[in-house]
């Protein structure tokens, strides 16, 4: 398949150099444009109906994208990027997962696969240690991120979690409405698991691998009630817990931050040792045939 890195230093560059009052349209337009097909499929407008209504600058910015007005903030953190070569990382990453996908007859269901790493606002993703990514549509993986000691190291790791969602939801649809809590630990232990296979459970970020056993068995419990529960502000409770939720208006169900991610990481790691499964195998399973098998509920 064909692989289009954007050239988002470039165009951050450009961006900075500009007027306040004319980033924000070269951001939607220039930046955010190679990726309208995305926003479009999960229902961003690129612009806006009328004055204040939801768009594609208004959603990056809620999900943690830099401010394109933060100008000194935003050139330091993109020169840590240049400095680390962020799109030939992103180059050399891709291609990795998607010869090791290749050899074990899984592929992303698209014509190309287009990849944009962007500045995070380090603020709003402290919680993440700076960084996060998006690869729910086939075809489309972004990373955000405002690079420290901390992520730089694991980008490899989060941009192959990432390409794993681009397989998992070729091969099985994503309905954000009707997804069980069961669906979505999965979702995100597979990815996981896909991450640490290749990388090293050291290369993972904070929401999978730095619960306390005690933390783990409790959220378990907790999980087991509710793993048939839909809606997604409903399922969100149980993947990002009480802090996120208390931020976002989603129901408190007692849980620690990203229970749900953990709890899906441990979910499919037993399921790959019990089973003696690659994770290549269970890419392919259901989230029954998962959750059985893992014998953790």
């Amino acid at each position: 398949m064909k692989l289009f890195i954007e050239n988002t230093m470039d165009q951050y560059e450009a961006l900075f150099a500009m007027p306040e009052e004319k980033r924000e349209d070269y951001f939607r337009y220039t930046m955010m444009g190679p990726f309208e097909e995305m926003w479009k499929t999960i229902r961003v407008p690129m612009k806006a109906s009328h004055a204040g209504a939801y768009n594609v600058v208004m959603a990056t910015k809620m999900l943690g994208y830099l401010d394109v007005k933060e100008t000194d903030i935003g050139q330091a953190g993109l020169k840590k990027l240049e400095k680390i070569d962020i799109n030939h990382v992103a180059e050399h990453t891709l291609l990795h997962c998607l010869d090791r996908m290749g050899e074990a007859g899984l592929r992303v269901d698209a014509a190309s696969l287009r990849f944009g790493a962007y500045l995070a606002d380090p603020h709003k993703l402290a919680y993440t240690k700076g960084y996060s990514g998006f690869g729910g549509i086939p075809g489309y993986i972004q990373l955000m991120i405002y690079p420290n000691d901390y992520n730089i190291p694991r980008i490899p790791a989060i941009i192959a979690h990432e390409l794993h969602h681009n397989v998992r939801f070729s091969y099985f649809d994503w309905d954000h409405g009707n997804v069980t809590v069961g669906d979505y630990i999965i979702i995100e232990g597979l990815a996981d698991s896909f991450a640490s296979t290749l990388y090293g459970e050291n290369a993972m970020g904070p929401w999978a691998t730095s619960y306390e056993e005690e933390d783990l068995l409790y959220s378990i419990e907790v999980i087991r009630q509710a793993l048939e529960v839909k809606g997604f502000a409903e399922v969100s409770s149980y993947m990002f817990g009480d802090e996120i939720a208390r931020e976002q208006g989603y129901p408190l169900v007692g849980l620690s931050y990203a229970a749900g991610y953990a709890v899906g990481y441990y979910t499919v790691q037993q399921y790959l040792k019990n089973t003696g499964a690659t994770i290549y195998d269970a890419t392919r399973m259901t989230t029954t045939e998962i959750i059985e098998g893992s014998r953790v509920f």
